[in-house]
């Protein structure tokens, strides 16, 4: 077997090389492979296999035959976007909407489940764009990247952010006018923060705007109310706050005082969320009985243990701890050593534990079910962010 980048030999019955004056390669017999200057491959009938110079690989069969290369360029392809869309990072994103609803003290149905496709939809126009925006300064940063290194073309970048953002807007107004209400702004917000909002000192803010935004949108498409996911909202926009915050210096790296902020806000968050709370209200109280009467029955009065508000409160506690376990350690590396790998890690933990603390608002509104769902999403957000990088 015989493999040139831009010209090769040719190999005759005996096992001898040649080369043309074209540069191209050309097989005897025996069924070498020859590749051309093109950096294209043949493969002979003993199924040799040769790659060119633009890494296509085409591989022979016994009979002779050479199947397409389409396969590889279209695997290629995909790789690219799943790259430029950072698939992974989905993961985060239907714990948003399963949060908000939890917080309205419903239970998810199907406008919830429109919810989610619009919010998956909003994020991956968020993402294409983000690309777009920033093709010039990848170029110089981060070559690799699908759009600089040529991998996706800016065109159709830019018509996938705006056909997502259709389609979220879509979805949502199936789910109601309410959802609807809080769809729109939530896709001015991503387009602001992508194409001016970004490098200016309200990225930040917008960024973590646009996932609170999100969280209302789940509850609006529930029940038609976002104002009781208020405080839920608020939470999960600090978060994101202080992970795009950290963004900032991934590329070049910078302060550690970043980093520390971040590790303070997740220690103030885990408080926050794992403080006990009476559940959402579900309906109509009960009337409340004698006190004369409930000591005759009950006698002295003891505190009131439900198993199943002890079991979502002991959930709660073990989510909120996960949540900081998967940021602590990241953070404080990069606070210690603020260069560009630490700090693309600590982004990566933060992204993830957005799935955790999502989980913890869910548990902490006695849906105990949803917020084992979701907490299931983490193991396999990180197993994927091996493969594809949320950064």
């Amino acid at each position: 077997m015989v493999s040139g980048n831009h010209g090769g030999g040719a190999s005759s019955a005996d096992g001898g090389v040649a080369s043309g004056s074209d540069g191209g390669v050309a097989s005897g017999a025996d069924g070498g492979v020859a590749s051309g200057a093109d950096g294209g491959v043949v493969s002979g009938a003993d199924g040799g296999v040769a790659s060119g110079s633009d890494g296509g690989v085409v591989s022979g069969v016994a009979d002779g035959t050479a199947p397409c290369a389409c396969a590889g360029r279209r695997s290629r392809r995909s790789r690219a976007w799943a790259e430029l869309l950072r698939l992974p990072a989905l993961f985060s994103v239907p714990g948003d909407a399963l949060a908000g609803a939890a917080a309205t003290g419903s239970a998810p149905g199907c406008r919830t489940l429109l919810a989610i496709g619009s919010s998956l939809c909003l994020y991956e126009a968020g993402m294409a764009l983000n690309d777009w925006a920033d093709r010039d300064i990848d170029a110089v940063e981060r070559p690799h990247r699908p759009l600089p290194s040529g991998r996706v073309r800016p065109a159709a970048a830019l018509t996938a952010a705006c056909a997502l953002t259709g389609a979220g807007l879509a979805l949502a107004g199936r789910a109601g006018r309410p959802a609807l209400a809080v769809a729109a702004p939530l896709a001015a917000t991503v387009w602001a923060y992508d194409l001016g909002l970004k490098h200016t000192p309200a990225g930040p803010v917008a960024m973590g705007a646009a996932r609170g935004l999100d969280l209302l949108l789940g509850a609006a498409a529930t029940t038609g109310r976002a104002r009781p996911a208020l405080p839920s909202a608020a939470l999960l926009g600090t978060h994101t706050l202080a992970v795009t915050t950290v963004s900032r210096q991934e590329a070049r790296g910078g302060s550690p005082l970043a980093p520390l902020a971040a590790l303070a806000t997740t220690a103030l968050l885990t408080r926050q969320v794992t403080r006990r709370s009476a559940p959402p209200t579900r309906g109509h109280r009960a009337p409340a009985m004698d006190t004369g009467t409930a000591y005759a029955l009950k006698g002295p009065r003891t505190p009131n243990r439900n198993p199943g508000q002890e079991s979502a409160a002991l959930l709660t506690t073990a989510l909120g701890a996960a949540y900081a376990a998967t940021t602590a350690r990241p953070y404080f590396h990069a606070a210690l050593n603020p260069s560009p790998p630490l700090t693309q890690r600590a982004v990566g933990a933060g992204i993830r534990a957005t799935i955790p603390l999502q989980a913890t608002l869910i548990a902490r509104s006695r849906s105990t079910a949803t917020a084992l769902l979701i907490a299931a999403l983490a193991p396999l957000g990180a197993r994927f962010a091996k493969k594809v990088s949320v950064t």
